[in-house]
């Protein structure tokens, strides 16, 4: 197991009393004929392990279970085998997302801009859409709480690009260290750390300063957007950068700090050994004393 303090042990985020460790054995141990998901929801509702919404945290618990799978303390369900259906996960490029007329200047001409949040599913199979179509990463679902925008202007039809935060690397050394952190820390409160994972704009706008303005705007808004819709505030984020193919000029333009680079392994993969590309790390503080909230010192609102 993890770290343990005074008869409590941290796992995927949560400390546990060892009574709550032997219950969680016995609900494992007397429905043996739920499914994997079934088991941690009903955990989740014993222990009342959710999130400041009320939301089962489903995937942390499966995570923890199957940690406990791993070091012999129970036995888990065989995983469900499920028929993918290719057609019904294709996206299918549409009139809808096809290239514009040109739109050249620069981006005073197109004030006042917005981010509009995407939560419709209709915006959100466009949004999915756009990025599949433009981003040189294309479309992947987002892992865990994340939000989507479009960068729109009252003086143009339609979107300008896109952006996307969604859930922080488990652990980045140059990060890590410049919070000045510890594993327990980082494990209690990586929700606070949000990373921009996709950043799109479309390739017939050609608008100085477009990027860094819509960074700009992320930043003053995600805070309470993200309040909105998951019950709390996050304090810092931050994003990757190829330097093969960026230079991460917009970045730098809307005041995000360069810390350094990746160790060249998955973003959410501990013991990852395939090689990746090293990617530069940037960050934006959302509050004056983000590492006060992350480190523990300062009670999050």
């Amino acid at each position: 197991m993890e770290k343990q303090t005074d008869a409590l042990v941290l796992l995927c985020g949560r400390y546990f009393s060892i009574q709550e460790l032997h219950e969680l054995q016995e609900i494992v141990r007397m429905f043996p004929k739920l499914s994997r998901t079934e088991l941690a929801n009903t955990i989740c509702e014993l222990l009342g392990w959710v999130t400041p919404t009320g939301q089962y945290k489903t995937a942390s618990c499966q995570q923890l279970l199957e940690k406990l799978e791993g070091q012999g303390l129970i036995n888990l369900p065989a995983k469900q085998e499920y028929k993918i259906n290719a057609n019904k996960n294709r996206i299918n490029f549409g009139p809808c997302t096809a290239p514009f007329a040109l739109v050249e200047g620069h981006v005073t001409d197109l004030e006042p801009l917005d981010l509009g949040p995407v939560r419709n599913q209709a915006d959100i199979r466009l949004w999915n859409e756009y990025i599949h179509r433009y981003h040189p990463l294309g479309y992947r679902r987002p892992f865990g709480a994340h939000q989507r925008y479009f960068i729109v202007s009252k003086a143009f039809p339609g979107p300008l690009g896109c952006l996307l935060f969604a859930a922080a690397a488990w652990a980045l050394k140059a990060r890590d260290e410049w919070i000045g952190w510890t594993e327990v820390d980082r494990s209690l409160r990586l929700n606070l750390i949000i990373n921009n994972t996709r950043f799109l704009i479309f390739p017939w706008v050609r608008v100085r300063n477009l990027a860094s303005k819509a960074l700009s705007l992320a930043a003053k808004r995600i805070r309470s957007d993200w309040q909105d819709r998951y019950g709390y505030s996050p304090v810092l984020l931050e994003t990757f950068v190829d330097p093969q193919k960026y230079r991460g000029t917009c970045y730098r333009a809307a005041n995000w700090i360069f810390l350094g680079q990746t160790a060249g392994r998955g973003r959410t993969e501990r013991h990852n050994k395939r090689p990746f590309t090293r990617k530069d790390i940037y960050v934006y503080p959302l509050v004056a004393d983000f590492s006060a909230y992350l480190r523990g010192e300062t009670a999050h609102e």
